[in-house]
């Protein structure tokens, strides 16, 4: 594969946002709670040390997860995010291509849960937890 190729299945994610503009481009593959996002790791993304800093890798995590849980349903959830956790467990080069999987998820009426992966490859580079306010409907 040639080294800023998408891979196969990975289409530009069609939602986005003033931040997911400054990052992107984003890509996504699946739909519901199958959906990927994903992101190939430029400059941009990177720390003082040359890798990908903490802080791209937990927004990645929190728009996989919120986007994932969001669009399981219709019409989408307007989910806030709550409270996020991570625990970093490798670090992504630049030029990575970095995939954020929903793992297991839960919604009530108020609030919703859901934890994630975020990984290089096969290689697991983050765990991620999360929960949303669901807003109520008025």
């Amino acid at each position: 594969m040639i080294a800023h190729a998408v891979p196969e299945g990975f289409v530009s994610l069609p939602r986005s946002s003033p931040l997911l503009d400054l990052l992107g481009p984003a890509y996504c593959r699946g739909e519901g709670l199958q959906l990927e996002i994903a992101l190939r790791a430029d400059n941009r993304h990177a720390n003082g040390r040359g890798t990908v800093h903490g802080g791209v890798l937990a927004t990645l995590a929190d728009v996989g997860m919120g986007y994932a849980m969001a669009f399981s349903s219709e019409p989408p959830l307007p989910l806030i995010t709550a409270s996020m956790t991570l625990d970093y467990l490798g670090a992504v080069q630049v030029g990575e291509w970095i995939v954020v999987r929903l793992e297991h998820h839960k919604r009530g009426r108020q609030m919703a849960f859901a934890t994630a992966s975020v990984q290089v490859g096969e290689k697991v580079v983050v765990r991620a937890s999360a929960v949303f306010a669901v807003p109520r409907a008025d």
